[in-house]
């Protein structure tokens, strides 16, 4: 939670300015403005740096998905409360997180700007950024279906990050078999849409496949690389979701 400490006293406010710091001065007001006359000690890269930009642009993003067809549902709002709840975030960052979605919600959110700044502070760190993407699909499957404009959104948001359309189709399809997972319904056919890979494929195939991706969603992993430290939970349900589809592929090979 080092992150948090530099966050809220403004300085990283001061670092960022575009966009990102905008958001982070209109949620964190007097704190930002004390922040201001503070020197640059964070440089570009730098780990507490990027999870406050991953912090910042997932809740303020979050909140412009799930208001894309026009209104956000109690479900929607529901599945961002248990992101939060599951970070188990302190009151400030709660707080924080919640002005963010209001943000987002904003018929002038620059969404655009956002994204190419936040792509811009993770360095290129694909993994990282998929995580995020991933977040954003499972707020928008919140309430059980994703309308276009939706979707049309979430396809910008890949495209602007450097994901291509069928990579997002191919996260989609993974978030709608981790929730199976999650709730004991997993099928042979999910597990293979979670591991990404054909109902056909070898032995070697798929350890390759599983390796792949529980390194891409190692938590120590991914808060090296920026995850806020709060997110490791998010990161270990992802793993444990492959490791199940990993075990049922197995026993049916």
């Amino acid at each position: 939670m080092a992150w948090w400490g530099t966050f809220i006293g403004g300085t990283l406010g001061y670092v960022f300015g575009g966009p990102l710091g905008a958001i982070i001065g209109a949620a964190l007001g007097g704190n930002f403005d004390r922040g201001i006359k503070m020197g640059d000690q964070f440089d570009a890269g730098n780990q507490e740096r990027v999870q406050a930009a991953f912090f910042t642009t997932t809740f303020s993003v979050m909140g412009h998905v799930a208001k894309a067809d026009g209104h956000v549902s109690p479900q929607e709002i529901a599945s961002a409360k248990n992101i939060m709840t599951q970070m188990q975030l302190s009151a400030e960052q709660r707080k924080a997180a919640i002005k963010f979605f209001e943000q987002g919600k904003s018929a002038d959110f620059p969404l655009q700007a956002v994204l190419h700044q936040f792509k811009k502070e993770c360095h290129g760190r694909r993994n990282l950024i998929q995580m995020f993407i991933e977040i954003q699909i499972a707020t928008a499957l919140a309430d059980g279906k994703v309308d276009a404009s939706e979707k049309s959104i979430l396809f910008t948001i890949g495209e602007i990050l450097g994901f291509s359309r069928s990579h997002i189709e191919h996260l989609f399809n993974m978030e709608n078999a981790a929730d199976a997972s999650a709730s004991d319904r997993l099928t042979l056919d999910q597990a293979y849409e979670i591991l990404g890979i054909n109902k056909g494929s070898s032995e070697s195939e798929v350890k390759k496949a599983y390796r792949r991706l529980m390194s891409q969603h190692h938590p120590d992993k991914l808060v090296a690389k920026g995850l806020p430290d709060e997110m490791i939970q998010l990161a270990t349900e992802k793993t444990q979701e492959i490791r199940k589809a990993y075990d049922l592929i197995k026993k049916n090979l």
